[in-house]
Formats: C-alpha cells, structure tokens, sequence
C-alpha cells in the first residue's frame, strides 16, 4: 500500500466522520458531498476511474442538489403552516 493510498483512506475517513458528527441538516449534505469527494478521489487513485466519474456525479453532485432542494421545500411548508 503506498502513501498516496493511506492518504485516501485516512481523508475518507475523516470526511466520513465530520458528516455524521454534523448536526445541522444543510450542513450535513454539504460536508456528505466532500465526502463524496473524496471517495472519488480515492477511487482514482485505487486506479477505478470508471467507478470514481460515477461517484462524482452522484455523490458530489446530484444528491446533494436535491437533498438541499428538498430542504428548502420543508422549509418553505413549514414556514406557510
């Protein structure tokens, strides 16, 4: 195992544990995505670049967009009720 790869693990890791340490909901999805991000950044160097380009539009991209859009959307219905 190289350094580049313990690197990864570890900023994995790390990020991992921020996003469930994370309380605020908003928050949360962003710290998620760099989590995301970081997944994708060591599958690329777990040499997976196929399965990195599909972590980054997913988990860094698309699931954080619509797990903001549908807080807002709470929040906007809890605000008219």
């Amino acid at each position: 195992m190289t350094v580049l790869q313990v690197v990864a693990l570890l900023v994995v890791a790390i990020a991992g544990t921020a996003t469930v340490a994370v309380r605020n909901p908003a928050r949360q999805v962003i710290v998620a995505s760099f989590h995301g991000l970081a997944l994708t950044i060591m599958f690329f160097v777990y040499a997976a670049p196929d399965v990195a380009l599909s972590q980054l539009t997913v988990s860094t991209i698309a699931v954080p967009i619509m797990a903001l859009l549908a807080l807002a959307k709470l929040r906007r219905q809890g605000e008219d009720e």
